[in-house]
C-alpha cells in the first residue's frame, strides 16, 4: 500500500489522484470516478470533490491502494 502525505486537514479526491500520479488533470480523475473505479474506505466514490482525510484508504481499480497520512 502506498502512502500519500498531506499537510492540510483534508484533500479533495481529484487532487489526491493527481498527487499520486494516477491522473494528469482533473478531467481524467472524473473519468475514473464516473466509471466507478475509485473507492474511499471501501465505498465507491461518486464525487471528485469528496474530502479525503488522514487515515482514509483510497483504492483505484487495477492501480492500487493509497493510505492518506497527515504530516503535522
Amino acid at each position: 500500500m502506498n502512502e500519500i502525505i498531506i499537510k492540510t486537514e483534508f484533500i479533495k479526491l481529484q487532487q489526491l489522484l493527481k498527487l499520486a500520479g494516477i491522473v494528469g488533470q482533473g478531467s481524467d480523475a472524473k473519468l475514473y470516478i464516473n466509471n466507478g473505479e475509485v473507492k474511499v474506505n471501501g465505498i465507491i466514490a461518486i464525487e471528485r470533490g469528496k474530502k479525503v482525510r488522514s487515515g482514509d484508504i483510497v483504492t483505484v481499480q487495477n492501480i492500487g491502494q493509497f493510505k492518506v497520512l497527515q504530516k503535522r
